[in-house]
């Protein structure tokens, strides 16, 4: 008797399709927080020269106002473990979506520049949260099969968030004297979405286990792996719980204390770098260069697209080449670059297409 071929919408097939767009849709929720992460660090970038006229600033208080988010972020990120182990993922979550929200609305409408920086350093709680909740979020509800490809869409919405808050600074450049305020106001629309889609998101499985709520877990997992492999997922979670202090051991064993070690001063060059000092400041530079406010916002713009298409091209990349050769290349060109700005600036010569140039590559 001749094989059979699988008919289209079998059950099998209808169940995979369903585990399919429930995962995505968890992971794309939490991925959003990204997408908050990048347009909130990012947006004032462009509202920073307007910033400085409205509020007289000098090139301290400039500083101020960019750094302010700066040290929210740090302690949001430090407590954040804290609270998404009592509270659980989606709930530390929906704090945060509301303190995003929040804090748009009143930096938009401070009156006063303590006040900007306070409620910036605020916003920055939510910033710090979300760097730790997002990837936690979707870690813990990916299986491990596609846990790195759903994990690249949480630094996708980091670069997309960037992109967004370019443009619109851009589009509202010429919003008249309280632009500014506008510019940071926009952020409640991906806020107030974001806070609305998380209300339909599940908890992760295995904080559920954490918490002793088996049952809802295991409904959870039935929407994500198969019939066949939910009861060895669920008893590789648990088990994780018991075998907690061995695992923290093993981050010490010689080959893993030193790529940790690597991988944790890596971390900490980029940003220390100088490039994001760049990126921020990127409309301030390309006017230092002798463009006019609507064409440096225009050309921070495509920095954030060239930032943005180089970013999916890494995904293609990093399989194809490795990580360790693009962290070289990328830390050599970045250097590169950063040397040619100095010197230009030097030798007098910081004008011209070439700024641009540098900036973006």
């Amino acid at each position: 008797m001749p094989h059979s071929s699988p008919v289209v919408g079998a059950p099998g097939q209808n169940d995979h399709r369903a585990q399919f767009t429930f995962l995505l849709s968890a992971v794309a929720t939490a991925a959003l927080g990204g997408l908050l992460f990048g347009f909130d660090i990012a947006i004032i970038t462009g509202a920073g020269p307007f910033l400085k006229t409205h509020f007289r600033l000098g090139d301290l208080g400039l500083g101020w106002a960019f750094s302010s988010l700066l040290f929210g972020c740090v302690v949001g990120s430090m407590f954040t473990g804290r609270l998404a182990d009592r509270s659980g993922r989606r709930p530390a979550l929906l704090w945060a979506a509301a303190l995003f929200a929040l804090t748009s609305v009143l930096t938009g409408a401070a009156q006063t520049f303590s006040l900007f920086i306070v409620v910036r350093c605020l916003g920055g709680l939510a910033v710090g949260a979300v760097s730790i909740l997002s990837p936690l979020y979707i870690a813990e509800i990916a299986p491990p099969r596609s846990r790195g490809r759903l994990g690249a869409l949480y630094q996708m919405s980091i670069v997309t968030g960037i992109l967004l808050s370019y443009l619109t600074n851009y589009w509202l450049r010429n919003a008249g004297a309280n632009n500014w305020r506008w510019m940071f106001l926009t952020g409640v629309i991906p806020a107030v979405v974001f806070f609305a889609l998380l209300l339909r998101a599940p908890e992760t499985p295995r904080y559920l286990i954490m918490s002793g709520k088996d049952s809802e877990a295991r409904r959870t997992l039935a929407r994500i792996v198969d019939r066949d492999s939910l009861d060895l997922e669920f008893a590789r979670i648990r088990s994780s719980f018991t075998n907690r202090s061995t695992a923290w051991n093993n981050l010490l064993r010689p080959g893993i204390r030193r790529a940790v070690g690597v991988s944790f001063c890596l971390a900490i060059l980029v940003h220390v770098s100088g490039i994001n000092t760049v990126i921020d400041y990127a409309p301030s530079i390309f006017q230092s260069a002798g463009w006019k406010i609507d064409a440096a916002l225009f050309a921070t713009f495509m920095v954030g697209v060239t930032n943005f298409v180089f970013t999916l091209a890494s995904f293609w990349m990093i399989d194809r080449w490795g990580r360790k050769p693009l962290y070289i290349v990328g830390s050599a060109v970045m250097a590169v670059t950063l040397v040619g700005l100095t010197i230009l600036s030097i030798m007098d010569s910081f004008h011209g297409l070439v700024v641009p140039v540098l900036v973006m590559t």
